[in-house]
């Protein structure tokens, strides 16, 4: 198959993670892969034989829309199309409407409801990366819709198996965002200097420059230290004694997934999607205070969130599962 991936930009995040090994998955299948994108760090990650079109996928504009629409339109040379998030969404019904080419979205969060997810009941499919995420925009969606959960990739590293007291290390990664939750527990590791503990923040994006004059503000500088971008999670998830996950909207958390192949105990927010892993209760989306007791357990020996990873899947299944899915798009 010929297969065009849109996405709005290739900086790190869950989304882009996820295409980077969808693509790398599928060109070991044998098919042709060609990437639109306005480009990132990610880029260099990229097999070498992914055809990389840079193209403003990224912005919110009707004319950069169509502009693209009519770019990819005159090339012209896939079986199907396969959208992740919004706007290339927009352009991949556009491009679809002037070649008849076939196109698909994947919905990795669950989006606001408005105007900006109408194309999504107009695409020939729709893969949702959770049961939340279809259930949120179920009224949005077509009939053509299935759920494929993101899988995990074997991890090079395993947890060292050392917790606390012993291993004094939080371990943060992901896009630095209000979205994330991260100033929840910076907040909440701000009231815990009494105790010993440190945090190191893998990630960059948005928010960055303001969580670090939140550290500063908190007086915790001193134990928290920003690595910026990093494609060595999992060694970084090997050492460290604990996840903090406090995001507060996620479509299916894949650093949630990664950490529980490592082995890592995780303390997570009380999200829809981690519900089925959980075997126990999660901690109230953005509450400091309960996440200053749920951290101050753990420094205290105590388990982290009851999080399993029997319901993992590889992410060989799941790139199986979404060539089945355009084979039945196509057919």
């Amino acid at each position: 198959m010929k297969i065009l991936h849109i996405v709005p930009e290739f900086q790190e995040g869950g989304v882009e993670r996820y295409v980077l090994q969808l693509c790398q998955e599928q060109i070991n299948h044998g098919h042709e892969i060609t990437l639109a994108s306005a480009g990132g760090k990610l880029e260099k990650f990229l097999p070498n034989e992914v055809k990389f079109l840079r193209l403003p996928v990224q912005l919110k504009n009707p004319f950069t829309v169509i502009y693209s629409a009519v770019k990819l339109a005159k090339i012209n040379d896939w079986n199907i199309i396969h959208a992740h998030s919004r706007v290339p969404a927009w352009i991949a019904w556009f491009a679809s409407k002037m070649t008849k080419t076939k196109w698909i979205m994947t919905a990795h969060a669950p989006y606001s409801l408005n105007f900006g997810i109408k194309p999504l009941k107009y695409a020939y499919g729709v893969i949702c990366v959770s049961e939340s995420v279809q259930h949120s925009l179920e009224n949005f969606l077509p009939q053509n819709t299935i759920t494929i959960p993101n899988g995990i990739k074997k991890p090079k590293f395993l947890w060292e198996q050392k917790y606390f007291p012993d291993n004094k290390k939080f371990l943060y990664v992901g896009y630095l965002a209000k979205r994330k939750g991260l100033d929840t527990a910076l907040k909440a590791l701000g009231n815990l200097k009494d105790f010993e503990w440190t945090l190191d923040i893998l990630g960059d994006g948005s928010q960055r420059e303001e969580l670090e004059n939140l550290v500063d503000e908190l007086g915790i500088n001193d134990r928290v230290k920003f690595y910026g971008f990093r494609d060595d999670t999992d060694k970084f998830m090997s050492m460290a004694a604990c996840l903090l996950f406090p995001s507060r909207q996620e479509g299916l958390p894949l650093t949630v997934n990664e950490a529980l192949a490592v082995g890592l105990p995780v303390l997570a927010s009380d999200i829809e999607p981690l519900r089925p892993l959980a075997n126990g209760k999660l901690i109230p989306v953005g509450d400091v205070e309960a996440w200053r007791e749920a951290i101050k357990n753990v420094i205290e020996g105590k388990p982290a969130s009851p999080l399993s990873s029997e319901k993992l899947i590889t992410f060989e299944e799941t790139a199986k599962r979404v060539e089945d899915f355009y084979r039945s798009v196509l057919s």
